[in-house]
């Protein structure tokens, strides 16, 4: 596969990792919709969080998104994925459709940026076999 067509595939797979968050985690946070707020409460966390925990998003988002600080937002983005896992084990919650929705948005969001960043390919080299010796 070509470098173009892997940067291509990956700004893809950032698109939607990024539509995805902004619409369905960041803007009812911001909006202040009852459903973020009910959300968090449901999960033990005051609702007076919602906010905050948006901006926070939209910041390791706005990251993510720079080419310059794509792999400095994607660390935060990790960690912001890891304390939804840790709340969502922690609140019981189904362990494939909701505990582990964390590590899917994850690899998708790290996938995305492994196709657009040839350096970081360099760094975490894809092999399909090792070789004998």
């Amino acid at each position: 596969m070509s470098d173009t067509l892997k940067r291509r595939i990956g700004w893809g797979l950032t698109g939607l990792f990024a539509l995805f968050i902004a619409g369905a985690s960041v803007t009812p946070k911001l909006a202040g919709m009852d459903v973020a707020g009910d959300t968090l409460a449901g999960l033990g966390w005051d609702p007076g969080y919602t906010l905050l925990i948006g901006i926070i998003e939209l910041a390791c988002l706005v990251l993510y998104l720079v080419p310059r600080t794509a792999v400095f937002g994607a660390v935060l983005m990790t960690g912001l994925l890891g304390g939804a896992i840790a709340t969502n084990l922690r609140a019981d919650m189904p362990m494939f459709s909701h505990t582990l929705f964390s590590v899917y948005l994850a690899l998708f969001m790290w996938g995305g940026l492994w196709l657009r960043d040839a350096r970081l390919r360099a760094l975490f080299p894809f092999r399909t076999a090792q070789p004998e010796l």
